[in-house]
């Protein structure tokens, strides 16, 4: 979604990514992976990933795991996660979708996305294995499946020493469930992809409980209670341990500053002040707690410690969220957010309401079919001048 608030002056334009036409070996394993199955065709199973990693000899068990999952805020709770653990001068991997410019953003090292010339050296090294899985299931491993296989690999390879890893659809039966993470992370679940999660939260809610496994620690935004009760009788089922927003952890204060907003944020092991978030909106300081506790989760963080604060400022400083009402014009101002669903919109509006001074608010939405788009437009009609309606 594109909006633009409308003001006097000559702009400067900075663009969330160049789309250019990719590397000769780029293009030839995107033109490889096309005809599997896309993202948005499922077959709910973890056989045929399990089938191959374990021809690869189970890279995904090479590291720990923290995954993620949600229907909102998944992928900037991971990049903050992944900017906290390098601040404390872990190597981590990051594995996110879909991607904005490039296919090599789904798999980030050190925060960087890795080369093309690597992404079709990992392809070209599982190759020969994608080809003996297939041949062995009786539908073939999809375009999702591949890539998050090239993921663990790539990590395994690096190597690193742990793997921030987000769900690409609900949890349980996600390929990237293939690996038992000692984290999970839950952020806020709402309706979305209700064609294959099912068409009521608590449904929805209780296949992303899958990722919690037994003897983990899950890590619960706030969530609505017809989310929250599968998600803790998931805990309770796999003897997981629960850390929930708004009781073992959260946010407690938010105010506006210049480029951002300024967070005083209650850990699991302590609390941070004066914490600036150069992102905009309420859902993003959620996040931010959110991605505090799962780190001090994943240390071990308790009553008796807390992260070093002037790490966790350092870290947060240096948090980016592509095309997450990111400002990629100024003069006038344009924004691109990449909301989907009637909750993230409602998220949106009230963060540009809250953060930007605009005289006249035009809206360029395009969505797939699949989104509840009447009710996303209702949601924006009201601060918007103007609705441009248009496609991909």
């Amino acid at each position: 979604m594109w909006t633009t608030g409308l003001r006097a002056g000559s702009g400067d334009l900075r663009s969330i990514g160049a789309v250019t036409n990719p590397p000769a070996e780029l293009a030839r394993v995107e033109a490889e992976l096309r005809p599997r199955w896309p993202e948005t065709r499922l077959e709910p199973s973890l056989s045929r990933i399990t089938a191959l990693m374990d021809v690869l000899g189970d890279p995904q068990l090479a590291y720990p795991v923290i995954q993620v999952t949600g229907t909102n805020g998944k992928t900037t709770t991971a990049r903050m996660i992944d900017q906290l653990l390098r601040g404390f001068g872990l190597r981590v991997g990051r594995f996110t979708s879909p991607h904005l410019a490039s296919i090599t953003e789904r798999i980030s090292i050190e925060g960087v996305p890795v080369s093309a010339a690597r992404f079709a050296e990992v392809y070209d090294d599982i190759a020969p294995y994608l080809s003996l899985v297939d041949a062995r299931q009786p539908i073939a491993l999809s375009y999702f499946e591949v890539l998050t296989a090239m993921g663990y690999v790539a990590f395994a390879d690096a190597p690193i020493d742990v793997a921030v890893v987000e769900v690409g659809m609900g949890g349980s039966w996600d390929s990237t469930s293939v690996a038992a993470a000692q984290v999970a992370v839950v952020t806020p679940i709402e309706l979305d992809h209700t064609n294959y999660l099912g068409d009521n939260v608590m449904s929805i809610a209780s296949e992303k409980a899958g990722i919690i496994k037994p003897g983990a620690i899950a890590v619960l935004a706030l969530q609505p209670p017809e989310a929250l009760d599968p998600l803790l009788r998931r805990t309770v089922e796999v003897a997981a341990t629960v850390a929930r927003e708004g009781m073992e952890f959260g946010l407690v204060d938010r105010r506006i500053a210049v480029g951002g907003q300024l967070l005083t944020l209650q850990g699991l092991g302590g609390r941070y002040e004066e914490v600036f978030l150069p992102l905009h909106g309420a859902h993003q300081a959620q996040n931010a707690t959110v991605a505090v506790a799962a780190v001090e989760a994943f240390f071990g963080a308790g009553a008796q410690g807390q992260l070093e604060t002037d790490v966790v400022r350092a870290a947060f400083a240096d948090v980016r969220a592509p095309g997450r009402l990111e400002v990629v014009r100024t003069a006038p101002t344009a924004l691109v957010d990449a909301t989907h669903n009637p909750a993230g919109m409602r998220a949106t509006v009230a963060a540009v309401q809250e953060a930007f001074d605009f005289q006249r608010l035009v809206a360029v939405v395009a969505c797939m079919a699949d989104k509840d788009v009447r009710h996303m437009l209702e949601i924006l009609e009201p601060v918007a001048a103007q609705l441009v309606a248009t496609a991909n």
